[in-house]
């Protein structure tokens, strides 16, 4: 790859973050980590894994796959080289690990948690069990492999509304994103769909801080604006969104829209950022709101990484827990698959 390759993958990118910012200049100073990188994968048998919400310059220069977490599950899966590097936090790197337990699993940020994920833990879940018997425990991915080894079934951001609603228990614990839940819950009831859900009041930090009042600013400023939001988000954000859904559904949505059609994506500005090299006819306006963990990859720790893997963070499970974390996402393919 050359500095001039890179830029014009870049230069379209500007989502309103110095750190998301390209120039000629900058794209030179990068090319030798990026050409470095990709020369140490085939040396170490390595390939990467790249969440949308990291950097672009991680996904359009050294990445082998990108996108959202359920994407990513199923791409672990067919990696045939040895190690894994996930760009991304722990919990991704952990459901690697589980679908493919003969991979070394290798985790570059320094920051590896997730708020979200962080908000439960193993032990919670199984107290919560003791207080609710009889009910069938869903957990969103965004969870570590303690908790999918207590749960029943895992979810998507996108699979969680089929998933959730053909489930033969009506009785369901939902962990442990609160705002995912309620919003699950409100859209349920639109479809006809009676079912008694217990939430958690996990949430992103991310997500939880968009409002409805910057949806209204945004929509006075921009005739014909599409609001694409996350399930993340508030049910407010959700009601006066012209589209809610995954990363994955709401690049499927974007792709459809005319050219020329305005966009405010209320979600981490890693996808906003990929959506402008995507689809530069499009416009995309307003919000950025960073994740701390997810952008606490970068070029040089992913260097450093792969420079020396004995000193990188490797993701390790014991065995009981990763069969256990393993049949509860064997289940959310089972029934994403129906």
């Amino acid at each position: 790859m050359t500095a001039e390759e890179l830029y014009n993958r870049l230069k379209t990118i500007q989502p309103g973050a110095v750190l998301c910012t390209y120039s000629m200049e900058k794209c030179e100073q990068m090319l030798p980590l990026i050409n470095e990188i990709n020369e140490l994968k085939k040396e170490r048998d390595a390939v990467i894994l790249a969440h949308s919400y990291v950097a672009p310059e991680i996904i359009l220069g050294v990445a082998d796959y990108d996108g959202d977490s359920f994407k990513l599950s199923q791409d672990a899966t067919k990696v045939s080289a040895r190690t894994i590097v996930f760009s991304a936090v722990r919990f991704m790197g952990e459901t690697a690990k589980i679908l493919n337990p003969t991979k070394d699993v290798l985790i570059p940020g320094p920051l590896t948690g997730c708020s979200l994920a962080d908000s439960i833990t193993g032990p919670e879940v199984k107290a919560l069990r003791e207080k609710y018997p009889g009910h069938t425990f869903v957990c969103y991915i965004n969870t570590t492999a303690d908790v999918k080894a207590n749960c029943d079934v895992c979810v998507t951001s996108s699979n969680v509304m089929k998933i959730v609603s053909s489930l033969e228990n009506d009785k369901i614990v939902f962990v442990p994103d609160g705002l995912m839940g309620q919003n699950l819950i409100d859209e349920m009831k639109k479809r006809g769909i009676d079912k008694e859900i217990v939430l958690h009041s996990g949430c992103c930090y991310v997500h939880e801080t968009y409002d409805s009042e910057l949806i209204n600013f945004f929509r006075s400023q921009n005739p014909g604006l599409k609001v694409v939001s996350h399930p993340e988000c508030h049910p407010g954000v959700a009601l006066l969104s012209d589209y809610v859904g995954s990363t994955g559904q709401m690049v499927n949505y974007i792709k459809e829209q005319p050219e020329g059609t305005p966009f405010l994506l209320l979600t981490e500005c890693g996808l906003n950022a990929r959506m402008q090299y995507e689809f530069p006819q499009k416009t995309f306006i307003g919000s950025c709101s960073m994740c701390k963990y997810m952008k606490s990859n970068s070029l040089e720790n992913i260097l450093e990484t792969l420079r020396h893997p004995e000193k990188a963070q490797h993701v390790e499970l014991d065995e009981a827990t990763r069969i256990a974390a393993k049949k509860c996402i064997d289940a959310m393919f089972y029934y994403a698959s129906k």
